[in-house]
């Protein structure tokens, strides 16, 4: 009856936007077993991705109310599932997809037997292909490489994005964390991911991150940048974290170098510009870019484009100001939805996971079954 029941697990996380891809070797089972107990894998096939109230949750899986709530927020404290508290106090519960999601929620408690199965299971669950026409996530450019006439988008601006937000915490990041684990970690700091909003209240409120001020978040993003970090956040305009990554701890950034075209797989509006006629071949930028993308041959200096994710890491040191950032054109811009709920409905259209009709069925379900958990129908959220 366990194995059942992380095989159905995994068969309903497959079906969400980002999937969860069956193995031969069955890494994929082992990751859930590392995870949830059977009793949890059971409670999480009740949830969708609309946050609903733990009475709504009791009612599908046909169990108490307070057994509900119990399984819930310890679900929740472990990182499981993603939990939204309501204005009037009230949490509601929703899904969270393998990764962005519940990997996450492992931060802090990582160890190397999970560790080798993740590793394991990366090249499987991470689909280039689907990353291409609908990413996760996108880079946003350093501060110091964004120059007094560009335009740029709020959603593409750092310091911008924190300066909106009216919570803010602190973070570890999971990659340096897995890496320093497993012995292969790097010198930048272990507390350096940014969440904002909701994310940082969750956090926050699970002591999972610290709360900060807008200017200690903006400090660590130009240290980030001193630091040689590729900045990423969720891809949508309401940005919900800002990580400050490096490409041998990121499992996002290390896949994608891989690839002969990073600037494919990425979403970034940007890319650098190379003039050659004024370049000192210092090769500061040789060190600092984290794709590869700009080589040193032959006494001259070369950038390939293919390669440059946008991140202007190589613009903010360059002391002749031979390397700029500029706009792609618009046709090479990836789209970028309003929220993280459109990027998610965007990427199981196009990976056929879950067509628009699916979540209208789901939004319908779900308002059904609070209906006949609650005699208010007022208390029904609006998505």
């Amino acid at each position: 009856m366990d194995k059942k029941i992380y095989y159905k697990l995994a068969r309903y996380l497959d079906r969400l936007p980002a999937g969860y891809p069956e193995t031969k070797s069955g890494v994929e089972i082992s990751i859930l077993r590392h995870l949830f107990t059977p009793r949890e894998a059971e409670l999480a096939l009740h949830l969708t991705l609309i946050p609903e109230a733990p009475r709504v949750v009791a009612h599908r899986a046909g169990i108490s109310l307070e057994d509900a709530e119990m399984q819930l927020q310890e679900m929740d404290e472990k990182g499981l599932i993603f939990s939204i508290r309501q204005k009037n106090g009230e949490t509601y519960y929703r899904i969270q997809q393998f990764a962005i999601g519940f990997w996450e929620g492992q931060v802090n408690k990582l160890y190397p037997e999970l560790i080798h199965d993740y590793e394991e299971y990366l090249d499987t669950f991470i689909d280039l292909d689907l990353w291409e026409k609908i990413p996760q996530i996108r880079t946003i450019p350093v501060e110091e490489s964004i120059s007094v006439d560009s335009v740029v988008l709020p959603y593409e601006h750092a310091e911008e994005i924190v300066k909106t937000q009216t919570v803010l915490a602190l973070n570890n990041c999971i990659c340096r964390q897995e890496m320093h684990i497993i012995g292969k970690g790097c010198d930048r700091p272990v507390e350096s991911c940014l969440s904002f909003g909701q994310a940082a209240e969750r956090s926050i409120r699970q002591n999972r991150g610290k709360s900060i001020t807008h200017e200690e978040a903006i400090e660590i993003l130009r240290q980030a940048e001193k630091d040689g970090r590729v900045l990423q956040t969720t891809n949508a305009r309401k940005v919900l974290f800002i990580c400050t990554c490096c490409s041998c701890c990121c499992a996002v950034l290390r896949t994608i170098k891989l690839d002969p075209h990073p600037a494919q797989r990425m979403s970034s509006p940007f890319i650098s510009s190379l003039n050659a006629d004024t370049c000192m071949t210092c090769e500061i930028c040789v060190d600092r870019c984290p794709m590869d993308a700009i080589v040193s041959e032959n006494g001259t200096v070369a950038l390939n484009i293919n390669r440059c994710i946008g991140c202007g890491l190589c613009i903010s040191t360059c002391p002749t100001g031979s390397l700029t950032l500029r706009r792609k054109a618009k046709a090479k811009q990836s789209y970028v939805p309003k929220t993280l709920l459109g990027t998610y409905l965007r990427l199981g259209h196009i990976s056929g996971r879950m067509k628009l009709a699916l979540f209208i069925l789901l939004k319908f379900r779900s308002m059904t079954d609070r209906l006949k958990t609650s005699r208010m129908v007022g208390s029904i959220i609006k998505f």
